[in-house]
């Protein structure tokens, strides 16, 4: 077992724990682990019980870095410190990524105008009553956890490319976890109740606030599964959102690299294509490589903007 070196001051005491700290075998661990870390706490243990439960995940994750690097580092508490700053920070991350999607997805406006202020209040308050905007349909009610910005919640956050971690952990969401439902369903909360007042506030995404709204989520969801275990409703869902999602990854960057083969086909073919144009076509030719450009600018917006809605 190879025991980690970690950096000390001048005068040999320690300080805060930062990840430059650690020597270079610890730090790609602790980077693995972090990674592994942030999974665990999502799919098992969003808003944890006590530092017990997280300190658990934290050792769990710390080992399987260790067997993916082919190497086993004793986890020292220094260790286990940093990987525990990840639980809010993934939190907090998460809400930072559905804030403006929750705003445009139900239309949320920022005025000083009355009317607005008055729309905006309205519109958080009804979406909050029996938490109908769990529904895909929330004015009639239909198409319980169906919602579209779960899945667009759930793909920005794990799934925006190849080198996210639902794609790189992919055994953590498939299928997606009632934990990690019951999470993007509590930060949408959130993100309603930062508009109760018609004017959008900063309302911090704490586990001594929202806590209890994410166990009410997760309890709704575990009742939803008893109540249609015959149809397996909730077992679809999961496998749907976790396909779909990475349908999406994969669709996204099927499309880049025909969008780079397009653009290199264009470069290899526009100086075949001026040979036998006439001189009075040299502008038209010219034109063409900013066509290219513009072209590859739309094709990527239209990208964006597809992979998460």
């Amino acid at each position: 077992m190879v025991l980690p070196k970690i950096k000390k001051n001048s005068d040999g005491s320690r300080h805060r724990m930062k990840v430059s700290d650690f020597d270079d075998v610890s730090k790609e661990i602790l980077g693995t682990a972090a990674s592994i870390f942030r999974c665990l706490i999502v799919s098992q243990a969003p808003f944890p019980e006590n530092i017990a439960v997280e300190t658990q995940l934290a050792k769990a994750a710390w080992h399987e870095a260790c067997q993916i690097k082919g190497i086993n580092v004793k986890l020292t508490p220094s260790g286990v410190k940093m990987l525990l700053t990840r639980t809010s920070q993934v939190r907090g991350e998460l809400k930072t990524k559905m804030r403006s999607l929750t705003a445009s997805f139900f239309g949320f406006r920022s005025s000083n105008s009355n009317d607005v202020i008055r729309q905006n209040r309205d519109l958080a308050e009804s979406l909050k009553d029996g938490s109908v905007f769990a529904f895909k349909d929330w004015e009639s009610k239909k198409g319980i956890y169906k919602t579209e910005l779960l899945q667009q919640g759930i793909n920005i956050m794990w799934f925006a490319n190849r080198h996210d971690e639902g794609v790189i952990h992919h055994q953590y969401f498939n299928p997606m976890p009632v934990e990690v439902i019951a999470l993007v369903l509590t930060t949408i909360e959130c993100c309603i109740d930062e508009w109760l007042q018609g004017l959008k506030e900063d309302i911090k995404f704490t586990s001594a606030t929202y806590g209890t709204v994410y166990h009410g989520h997760f309890c709704s969801l575990q009742r939803f599964d008893e109540r249609t275990a015959p149809y397996k409703l909730l077992d679809k869902i999961r496998v749907n959102l976790h396909d779909v999602a990475r349908c999406v990854t994969v669709f996204f960057f099927k499309m880049i690299f025909l969008l780079l083969c397009f653009e290199v086909s264009m470069q290899v073919l526009t100086p075949s294509l001026s040979r036998h144009l006439h001189p009075g076509s040299v502008m038209q030719h010219s034109k063409m490589p900013s066509e290219s450009t513009d072209l590859r600018s739309r094709m990527m917006q239209r990208l964006a903007s597809r992979k998460i809605g």
